[in-house]
C-alpha cells in the first residue's frame, strides 16, 4: 500500500501556480501594511486590482501606480467604508472601470484603545463601524454579483485578537471575533453558488501599527510566538492568494491562522 502511493504521488502533476490571469480583485485599507501586500501579491498571480483607504490617499494611489507598472489594471478609490453612502459609490465606481469583481479583500480596519472602564460609547462605535460594519457594508455591494457569475471569493482579515482577546481592546475583539462568525454564516449562505468565503488571522505582524509598539511589550510578544519573531506582511498575503485561488476551491468558512504559532 505505501509503495501504491508512492506511485500516485510521483504520478501526479505538480501543482499549477496560483494563476489569477484573467481576475479582477478589489482590497479595502490598501495603502500600507497587509492590505498593500495582499494588492501586490493579487496583481503579481495576474488580476487587475483595485484598491482602496479613506485616509492615505498618497500611498494608496502609488500602490495602485505599483500595480499599474506590473502591466495590470488599477485604480485607487477614497470612500468611508463605515457610510453606507460613500459604499454604495464606492461600488458604483468600481464597477464603472472594472465591470465586476471575482476577489473581495475586506482587509480595512482601526483601533481606538482604551480600557474597557475609560472605553466610551463613541470609542466602541468608531471602531464597529469601520471594523465590522464596513466588512457587511462593502460585502453586500459585491457578493450577490459574484453568485450571479457562479464564482467568487469573499476573504476577511481577522485577528488573532478576536480569538484570544488582548487588554485594551475590548472594541477591536469584539469586531474581530465578529468577522469570523459573519465568514461562517455567510459561507454557508453562498457555497452552493460558486462563492467561498474564509477569514485570515493574522498574529503580530511586522507593519507601521506593531512599530509603535514599546520595545518591551514586543519583546514580551516574540517570547510568546514559538518561532520567535514577528509575521510579515507578505507571509499573511500568501495566505490570502492561496484562498483566492482555484486551488482553494473546496475551502469555505475557514479561519486561516497565520500567527506564529502564537495561538493554536
Amino acid at each position: 500500500m505505501i509503495t501504491e502511493l508512492a506511485e500516485r504521488i510521483e504520478q501526479a502533476p505538480a501543482l499549477a501556480g496560483l494563476d489569477l490571469t484573467g481576475k479582477t480583485a478589489f482590497v479595502t485599507g490598501a495603502s500600507r501594511g497587509i492590505g498593500k501586500a495582499i494588492a501586490l501579491a493579487l496583481a503579481q498571480a495576474g488580476a487587475d486590482v483595485a484598491v482602496s483607504c479613506n485616509t492615505a490617499g498618497e500611498l494608496a494611489e502609488h500602490v495602485s501606480l505599483t500595480i499599474r507598472n506590473l502591466g495590470r489594471h488599477s485604480a485607487y478609490y477614497a470612500h468611508s467604508i463605515a457610510d453606507p453612502y460613500e459604499v454604495e459609490k464606492l461600488h458604483s465606481e468600481i464597477i464603472r472601470d472594472f465591470g465586476h469583481i471575482d476577489i473581495l479583500i475586506n482587509n480595512a480596519g482601526i483601533t481606538r484603545d482604551k480600557s474597557f472602564k475609560k472605553m466610551t460609547v463613541e470609542i466602541w462605535e468608531t471602531v464597529m463601524k469601520v471594523d465590522l460594519d464596513g466588512v457587511f457594508l462593502v460585502t453586500k455591494q459585491f457578493v450577490d454579483d459574484m453568485a450571479e457569475r457562479g464564482w467568487g471569493r469573499v476573504i476577511n482579515i481577522s485577528s488573532v485578537i478576536g480569538e484570544v482577546g488582548n487588554f485594551g481592546q475590548v472594541n477591536y475583539a469584539a469586531a474581530k471575533a465578529a468577522i469570523i462568525g459573519f465568514s461562517k454564516a455567510l459561507a454557508r449562505e453562498y457555497a452552493r453558488k460558486g462563492v467561498t468565503v474564509n477569514a485570515v488571522a493574522p498574529g503580530f505582524i511586522r507593519t507601521d501599527m506593531t512599530a509603535s509598539v514599546p520595545e518591551a511589550a514586543l519583546d514580551a510578544i516574540i517570547k510568546a510566538t514559538p518561532v520567535g519573531r514577528l509575521g510579515t506582511p507578505e507571509e499573511v498575503a500568501a495566505g490570502v492568494l492561496y484562498l483566492a485561488s482555484e486551488h482553494a476551491a473546496f475551502v469555505t468558512g475557514h479561519v486561516l491562522d497565520i500567527n506564529g504559532g502564537y495561538a493554536m
